[in-house]
């Protein structure tokens, strides 16, 4: 039989080639998932009691033959007969799995992929394609052969005596990658590695003990003993796991099964997961999966070991930017649904109602664990806070609901490594910490090394400081302040320990204004007032005689603006500034207002400002080094 394909345009294979795919490997995917289908089909009318006797092996097969240029997709599953052929291949426009689906509704069986135009995937990468298929009624097998042109040939085929379906594709050759074996292999494992029936592809090489060699080793007692030798040996290689984890009841699962299909997905990552959420949801909509918590701390990186999405067991996609919240990017693992379509934009997918609320549950489902983890392991929840904080701050930060649930378990840590809620944290400083305009004050630290001297004073003043060390810290700062009324966070280097918190105390000063005035002068000539601001402040005597400290709206703003890509604007085009703060009840400045001697006079300041540059970390390259002689030689 000779005929024409019942299609709409003149020749559909350049549509195919340029609109229904974005991506010509995805033949591989199409053509794997309709043997599989093919397969389940086959199962489930066998659960129906319409097919008698043993279903033999149903693993499906992949078999690429270079010198021929064919790749070949057998499988054993429930066949075509010529009129199934006419109305699946030759009739694009229909679907088979709707027809079949309808009339197999009440089997429970997930059943996937399409004949139709899954199968024209075919032709992104051969100029012919044949099919070779024996259904599991009692009719002739068919052979049908389409050169990518509109016209086909389908024959009877009395040489095809197995039940099933081969599809051979005569690779074009400009696609003459698809014929090399580690190019399938690794696609294979991409897409199919844990579609539902064995699939096979060539051979693999393994180590294995001898029954008939044996090598003579030491017994240990100054004897020998005999040893199986190990010898290589090929077999089939599989290449999908048929029942992951998520497709398992959590129940039956362990930590370490957890753990082992973790490292399954994600070879490279050598580093265990520190929890997991197993979803499984059958309404309003279908969604099994995994999602594991890894231990992020200083960086974000969506981009290594993305969650990959999957419908029945299919790859679909790893790139799930706008599919699933953007905090939940930072999670590695797999979600399955059957409502999320294979063949689709991500802008479809990113409007499809059933994928917006698979989103929202999922968003749910991680703050119904953190929340309960919280309450029912409370010290667990703190030992991991330090790997998981990023996450949650990123989730508070970009998602409003999120945000309103974490409130209730995120966690403050102090610079003795003490953990309170929110809520504890601000019963606890508020009745020390409160400034004259009833604002409670958060002092943090970002670098306990960095800033040890100014830790040290707040402390001697009874203050208590957080540890807040995130790459997201100066953001979520912002945000408390917005979700906590009343509420200042600075950090402790942001200014003079009185100043932190004021209140409406004050020190004497021992200096008058005339004087004030002019020191002033003496200490700008030996700094760059472009980078240094100089500050008269009246502190305690034996306080540090100058210190730096710069203001904590303009450090937040330029860090805010270099977590965001540059997108501040305004604050993030100023260049860094500092304050130099005058202790003018030191004694050492004092000491410089007396000193007549003007080379003295400039050494003296020199010193201290020099001295308080380094307390800051602040004094480098050659300003060091003439500081470092200059001390040796005041010492002398």
């Amino acid at each position: 039989m000779n005929g024409n394909l019942n299609v709409q345009t003149e020749n559909i294979f350049p549509v195919i080639k340029k609109f229904l795919y974005s991506d010509h490997e995805i033949f591989l995917r199409e053509l794997v998932s309709n043997a599989v289908d093919a397969t389940q089909k086959l199962k489930a009318v066998s659960s129906r009691g319409e097919l008698q006797g043993d279903l033999g092996d149903l693993t499906v097969e992949i078999v690429l033959d270079s010198k021929k240029k064919t790749l070949t997709f057998k499988d054993r599953g429930i066949g075509m007969t010529a009129e199934e052929v006419e109305k699946y291949i030759n009739q694009i426009a229909f679907s088979g799995a709707t027809d079949f689906l309808d009339k197999y509704k009440d089997v429970q069986e997930n059943l996937i992929g399409h004949f139709g135009l899954g199968f024209y995937s075919a032709f992104m990468v051969a100029d012919k394609v044949e099919i070779f298929t024996k259904s599991y009624k009692d009719a002739p097998a068919v052979h049908w052969t389409c050169d990518g042109s509109p016209t086909f040939e389908m024959v009877d085929d009395p040489k095809h005596t197995d039940r099933g379906t081969d599809i051979v594709l005569h690779i074009a050759d400009d696609c003459k990658e698809f014929l090399q074996e580690q190019e399938i292999l690794q696609l294979l494992r991409k897409y199919c590695r844990f579609m539902p029936i064995a699939i096979r592809f060539g051979e693999e090489s393994v180590w294995v003990d001898s029954e008939t060699e044996f090598d003579e080793v030491d017994d240990g007692n100054g004897g020998k003993k005999k040893q199986p030798k190990r010898v290589e040996k090929k077999q089939p290689r599989i290449i999908n796991n048929t029942e992951p984890a998520w497709r398992k009841s959590p129940s039956s699962l362990t930590d370490e099964d957890y753990k082992k299909f973790y490292h399954e997905l994600y070879p490279m990552n050598f580093e265990d997961p520190l929890f997991q959420i197993h979803l499984n949801v059958d309404y309003p909509f279908n969604l099994t999966g995994i999602l594991y918590f890894p231990k992020v701390r200083k960086t974000i990186d969506p981009n290594r070991n993305k969650i990959q999405l999957y419908c029945n067991q299919v790859f679909v996609t790893d790139s799930v930017e706008g599919i699933v919240p953007d905090y939940l990017m930072l999670l590695h693992g797999v979600l399955d649904s059957p409502d999320i379509p294979l063949n689709v934009s991500r802008s479809y997918l990113q409007s499809d109602s059933n994928v917006k609320k698979i989103s929202s549950h999922i968003s749910k489902k991680v703050a119904d664990k953190l929340e309960e983890m919280f309450k029912n392991d409370r010290k667990d929840f703190e030992n991991k806070w330090d790997d998981i904080k990023i996450f949650i701050e990123y989730g508070m930060l970009t998602e409003e609901k999120f945000c309103e649930r974490a409130m209730k378990f995120a966690l403050f840590k102090n610079t003795q490594g003490e953990f309170f809620s929110l809520k504890d944290y601000r019963d606890k400083i508020a009745p020390l910490q409160t400034d004259k305009d009833k604002n409670v004050c958060y002092l943090y630290a970002n670098d306990m090394e960095e800033q040890h001297a100014y830790i040290a004073k707040a402390k001697e003043k009874g203050y208590d400081v957080l540890l807040m060390d995130s790459v997201l810290t100066p953001h979520y700062l912002n945000l408390l302040e917005q979700k906590i009324e009343k509420t200042r966070f600075v950090r402790v280097d942001a200014d003079t320990v009185e100043k932190l918190i004021p209140h409406d105390d004050t020190i004497p000063e021992k200096l008058t204004q005339e004087q004030k005035d002019k020191l002033k002068p003496i200490i700008e000539g030996e700094l760059d007032t472009k980078k240094f601001t100089v500050q008269m402040e009246s502190l305690e005597s034996d306080d540090q005689p100058m210190l730096i400290t710069q203001s904590e709206f303009m450090r937040r703003y330029k860090e805010m603006q270099a977590t965001s890509g540059g997108s501040m604007g305004f604050y993030g085009e100023l260049p860094e500034s500092y304050n130099l703060v005058v202790n003018v009840n030191h004694p050492l400045i004092e000491e410089i207002l007396n000193e007549t001697d003007g080379e003295k006079q400039k050494q003296l300041v020199h010193q201290l400002t020099d001295l308080a540059l380094l307390a800051n970390g602040l004094l480098k390259g050659e300003a060091l080094t003439e500081f470092v002689k200059r001390s040796v030689s005041m010492i002398k």
